[in-house]
């Protein structure tokens, strides 16, 4: 079996969307691509090549594959991430017959869900997604994830693409490892920690304006 790593950059208000520059992903009118661009520093290019470090395959949407395969082939044999992408096996969540044509690329069509299940059972390197905001959302909705690796950015940006979307579900979550860079970023490694608990910091017995307040509550839906 192969572990779902899931590896995003994201707003406080949670939003993913065209990280790296202004053309990026400007779908539904989103004007501030290239938000990441100036928190860059040395802690962060350390936690990165940790995600990269160990053998992956790359699991990507559609609009994801088209922006890395415009990208990334192109960036010269020098640059060790392009190396290491280009290399690696991408499969892609499409329902589009467009061919895809960057190297060692593998489409799954049909039940997105489904194939992904079926190579989280085989033998091989971890599955990494990348961006993907909409096959996150089925990911999530599947309990397909095993790890999240967020880089939380100071800043609020409002409408957009987000991480946690339509297909997030309860699931308690274990802190395996956190930095800062010098720039504000949080660095969070997170491990599924299995259901929800929750818990009471009530009065064991409540007053009668709490029940007054209960009851309105369920009045007023």
């Amino acid at each position: 079996m192969r572990k779902l790593v899931t590896a995003a950059f994201v707003s406080l208000d949670g939003v993913m969307q065209a990280p790296g520059a202004p053309q990026e992903d400007p779908t539904g009118g989103f004007t501030l691509g290239g938000w990441t661009v100036n928190y860059w520093d040395e802690p962060m290019g350390g936690f990165m090549d940790g995600i990269f470090t160990e053998p992956f395959a790359l699991l990507l949407g559609r609009k994801t594959y088209e922006i890395f395969a415009a990208h990334w082939p192109f960036v010269g044999k020098d640059d060790p991430i392009g190396k290491a992408f280009n290399a690696a096996t991408k499969y892609v969540a499409t329902t589009s017959a467009e061919p895809l044509t960057w190297e060692n690329t593998v489409a799954l069509r049909g039940d997105a869900a489904a194939e992904i299940a079926r190579l989280k059972q085989e033998d091989g390197p971890d599955l990494l997604t990348q961006g993907s905001s909409g096959l996150l959302q089925t990911l999530l909705v599947h309990d397909l994830i095993d790890e999240l690796r967020l880089l939380t950015f100071p800043l609020i940006l409002g409408p957009g693409k987000r991480l946690f979307g339509k297909g997030a579900r309860p699931e308690a979550l274990k802190l395996t490892a956190n930095s800062v860079s010098t720039t504000g970023v949080v660095m969070s490694v997170y491990e599924r920690a299995g259901a929800v608990e929750t818990g009471s910091l009530g009065m064991p017995e409540p007053s009668q304006a709490e029940i007054a307040r209960r009851e309105r509550m369920k009045r007023e839906g």
